[in-house]
């Protein structure tokens, strides 16, 4: 949630970020009346509980005759600083239900407009060309006996999928080369829960208005994750950290689950807009003053692991609109996808600022040892399903096979090709 000194300081900067995000600018002004409400709350309250004081004091010294008087004074103080209070909790609830409709306040120079407004920064590689008729990820897939999209329907429904033979090594390979880079960049490697309480998920920013795309457990109050993030930011809430050595970071591996509503008629085909699929994400902890620097540190690693997978991309500034709820600020890398001739999004970072960590009451003692609000920010370092949708894609030959990235032959046995019915044993070293 955004700061309430900011707020009440700079009401106008925050009305002009929900006009950026094409969301409902009359929020602010709830916010603020609910604000001033509680605090006026307060005040009463106090006010009361300081005249219930001195009247307490005052039976005790009134004389016999002064005494009924005094007593029923009392009383009647009691009863008003119990409604006081009654009123309190209610200004606190209504005040919280009107800061949790307000979405993080979106940096200076975020483009404006919706999805179809991201401002490309930079395109890295060549976009490769092909003398022969270019085959989708699917085609490739089941002629490696890599992907099997009927099984998946059939067991669990429509965007279901197993990877089988290569397709699941590509799988273990991509984790393992993620995790292996995230560890030298001095990320702690955590294996994360897929089910969380809400408190995480609302810490985050998935409930309110993006609710439609998670899956609940009803019965046990849990939510299925989208992404590790909301498991690795819930993981210190109510927590004070220790960043005077600098950020705190975490690589966490977990599955993902996403309801995919309002995707009808997308990306039905294959496994690129899925129910589930693995990802690998990085988290950061930090002071607010350094968030800017570190955001561009997670683009940077997430560049260096597409380009260790030898793949063409480009990255997009996401303009206001098409933010999430907790972003300030978002950088997309989309990768180059041959049969579709254009660039798709596989990884995402961004810069939530104090938002999360305001929700989820995640501090740190600045030099004066006093408790001030951590920021938080995320980035996909691989979303697996995609990531082997567009290296078999890009990577492919005439005769069905697929190049192997340098980078990954060490988790894939050596192997320089994947080959329909290759053995997936190493292969012999050459005499």
């Amino acid at each position: 949630m955004i700061d309430l000194r900011q707020l009440r300081e700079h009401p106008d900067l925050v009305k002009a970020s929900q006009r950026a995000r094409g969301a409902d600018e009359s929020r602010v002004d709830d916010l603020l009346a609910a604000d001033a409400a509680r605090r006026e709350a307060v005040k009463r309250a106090d006010d009361l509980r300081a005249e219930q004081k001195t009247a307490s004091q005052a039976v005790k010294k009134a004389t016999p005759e002064e005494r009924p008087a005094v007593l029923e004074r009392a009383q009647a103080l009691a009863a008003q600083v119990k409604q006081a209070e009654e009123a309190l909790r209610t200004a606190d609830a209504a005040l919280r239900a009107a800061h949790l409709r307000i979405a993080n306040v979106v940096h200076d120079g975020v483009p404006p407009g919706g999805e179809d407004d991201a401002v490309t920064l930079r395109t890295v590689g060549e976009v490769p060309a092909y003398d022969f008729p270019v085959r989708d990820h699917v085609e490739i897939g089941e002629l490696l006996g890599a992907i099997d999209i009927e099984r998946g329907a059939k067991v669990s429904g429509a965007r279901f999928y197993f990877l089988t033979g290569p397709g699941a090594l590509l799988e273990f390979a991509l984790v393992q080369l993620a995790i292996t880079r995230a560890v030298a960049a001095g990320f702690t490697p955590v294996v994360a829960p897929a089910l969380v309480r809400p408190e995480a998920m609302e810490g985050t920013g998935f409930l309110g208005e993006h609710d439609e795309e998670v899956y609940r457990v009803e019965r046990d109050d849990l939510y299925l994750v989208g992404t590790s993030e909301v498991a690795l930011a819930g993981m210190h809430k109510d927590e004070v950290l220790d960043l005077a050595g600098g950020p705190r970071r975490y690589a966490g591996w977990s599955s993902c689950f996403r309801r995919e509503a309002g995707s009808y008629g997308k990306d039905t085909r294959g496994i690129i807009r899925v129910h589930w699929f693995d990802k690998v994400e990085m988290f950061s902890f930090c002071r607010p003053e350094e968030a800017a620097a570190e955001h561009l540190r997670l683009l940077a690693w997430e560049e260096e692991f597409l380009q260790a997978l030898e793949l063409p991309y480009r990255v997009v500034d996401i303009a206001a609109g098409d933010l999430g709820t907790s972003a300030a600020r978002k950088y997309d890398i989309e990768a180059w996808f041959p049969t579709q001739n254009t660039y798709r999004e596989l990884t995402s970072t961004s810069d939530c600022t104090t938002f999360q960590a305001r929700r989820l009451n995640i501090r740190y003692k600045d030099e004066a040892g006093r408790n001030q609000v951590a920021a938080t920010l995320n980035g996909t370092l691989c979303a697996i399903a995609r990531t082997i949708a567009c290296l078999l894609e890009v990577h492919q030959r005439a005769d069905g096979s697929v190049h192997v990235p340098v980078a990954l032959r060490p988790w894939l046995g050596g192997h320089e090709l994947l080959t329909p019915g290759m053995s997936l044993a190493a292969p012999a070293p050459v005499a």
